[in-house]
């Protein structure tokens, strides 16, 4: 019976050894786990840092493999020592110990998995709500953007009205001078048409025939213009449909990429769901240190959006300067032609009255012959009267050309401010998707880094554990050999007993010093 005990005390004091080397086993694969938790972490700092420092980006990831692999080689090495050390302390240590050791570790097992269940949720909760956030931004964002756009169109649509209002009004001013003067002129040639028909008669025909042709050139380069303002109306028309679809175009990609987006999101968290689940045995001091780093994750982020927010609020302020800048021309070119055309009719009146005065003078010198033409007069004065007909069609035609002139400009430079505005909303997204496009590649790359690590480190373990189960071989093998030699050695001592007989004390004492012997 103590031969039996003390197998089986051996036998327990076997199994312990095997449990003991199988807890630092767990204890090295979660210390190696919490390890490449920290190094993943690290890779996303710095996926983070090489956004803001593009040329380091290269030098520091080959900077951090070496070091990785530096760092994996001396872990490897000092998992080795460690192993072998544990291995040699634990084999010393008692039963009881081991068992109260093994309660202890199982209730703060279950209570570092309640708390990193709770932590995970709210971490999951956090990380979401951040998500939203960041997405709503950037909704209100472009909201704001198109919102601005439309103001600025209607902005520059009023100014464009007041400013023909105001041409209104000054034309219809103009012309109730013009009908003024025509009344004073009237009234004076009533009184001097005898003597000027005679003289202005043959210069009136000549006057006319020159009317007439310019009449003519007039109404070609009216239709020439009016041809020209039909194909650059559809032109414009054409490029707001093209932008319209391009708009369209661009937020339906980054709907899609979005969506995109969330779906390896959510796989991502499946993938770390799994993985928390094979970690649940972790340390207490590992789990504050992941939090902690999550933390300062977080802030960094935030960091980061407040920095985008404060470079697009700076972006917006050179817009506003801008437009202002563009409104101020405006008003100043608007001002030089006021000034311009007061000059002109200014001009005309003292070219009028220099006019008038000579035809004073002329009209005195023929006051004389003017009974002889009575007759040729009321003639003349029919004729008279069609001409001034004619010089009202005339200056007609000359303030709607006038018109058409400013409407040109006005639509010029309405084309400008709008290629000017499709031009910087082009430079954004093509800012935008290269942005996009880079942060695909390197999480790409860093998805193959993490799988080719992933499976190096797979097969390292199945090579450790197909070694482990070696050595359970070798030693159950020892163990059956040991208890061959057992019931062999017990065999010849129950035979020598049988031989002996008589004497049961002396093989009980056999039986007692016999596992000394072995």
């Amino acid at each position: 019976m103590k031969r039996e005990r003390e197998e089986e005390k051996r036998e327990r004091d076997e199994e312990k050894r095997e449990r003991d080397e199988e807890k630092r086993e767990r204890e090295e694969e979660k210390r190696e786990r919490e390890e490449e938790k920290r190094e993943r972490e690290e890779e996303k700092r710095e996926r983070e840092e090489e956004k803001r420092e593009r040329e380091e980006e290269k030098r520091e990831r080959e900077k951090e493999k070496r070091e990785r692999e530096e760092e994996k080689r001396e872990r490897e090495e000092k998992r080795e020592r460690e192993k072998e050390e544990k291995r040699e302390r634990e084999e010393k240590r008692e039963r009881e110990e081991e068992r109260e050791r093994e309660e202890e570790r199982e209730r703060e097992e279950e209570r570092e998995r309640e708390e990193k269940r709770e932590r995970e949720e709210k971490r999951e909760r956090e990380e979401k709500r951040e998500r939203e956030e960041k997405r709503e931004r950037e909704e209100k964002r472009e909201r704001e953007e198109k919102r601005e756009r439309e103001e600025k169109r209607e902005r520059e649509k009023e100014r464009e009205r007041e400013r023909e209002e105001e041409k209104r009004e000054r034309e219809e001013e103009k012309r109730e001078r013009e009908e003024e003067k025509r009344e004073r002129e009237k009234e004076e040639r009533e009184k001097e048409e005898r003597e000027k028909e005679k003289r202005e008669k043959e210069k009136r025909e000549r006057e006319k025939k020159r009317e007439r042709e310019k009449r003519e050139k007039e109404k070609r380069e009216k239709e020439k213009r009016e041809e020209w303002e039909r194909e650059e109306w559809e032109r414009e028309e054409w490029e707001r449909e093209e932008w319209e679809r391009e708009e369209w175009e661009r937020e339906e990609w980054e709907r899609e990429e979005w969506e995109r987006e969330e779906r390896e999101e959510k796989e991502k968290e499946k993938e770390r769901e799994r993985e928390e689940k094979e970690r649940e045995r972790e340390e207490k001091e590992r789990e504050r240190e992941r939090e902690r780093e999550r933390e300062r994750e977080r802030e960094e982020e935030k960091e980061e959006e407040r920095e985008e927010e404060e470079k697009e609020k700076e972006k917006e302020k050179e817009r506003e300067k801008e437009r202002e800048e563009k409104e101020r021309e405006e008003k100043e070119r608007e001002e030089k032609e006021r000034e311009e055309k007061e000059r002109e009719e200014k001009e005309r009146e003292r070219v009028e009255k220099e006019r008038e005065r000579e035809e004073k003078e002329r009209e005195r010198e023929e006051k004389e012959r003017e009974r002889e033409e009575k007759e040729r007069e009321r003639e003349e004065k029919e004729r008279e009267r069609e001409k001034e007909r004619e010089r009202e069609e005339k200056e007609r035609e000359r303030e709607e050309k006038e018109r058409e002139r400013e409407e040109r400009e006005r639509e010029e430079k309405e084309r400008e401010r709008e290629e000017e505005e499709k031009e910087r909303e082009r430079e954004r997204e093509e800012k935008e998707r290269e942005e996009k496009e880079r942060e695909e590649k390197e999480r790409e790359e860093k998805e193959r880094e993490e799988k080719e690590r992933e499976e190096k480190e797979r097969e390292e373990k199945e090579r450790e554990r197909e070694r482990e189960r070696e050595k359970e071989r070798e030693k159950e093998s020892e163990r059956e050999r040991e208890k061959e030699s057992e019931r062999e050695r017990e065999r010849e001592r129950e035979k020598e007993n049988k031989d002996d007989g008589d004497d049961i004390n002396v093989g009980k004492m056999e039986l007692l010093y016999s596992p000394l012997k072995i």
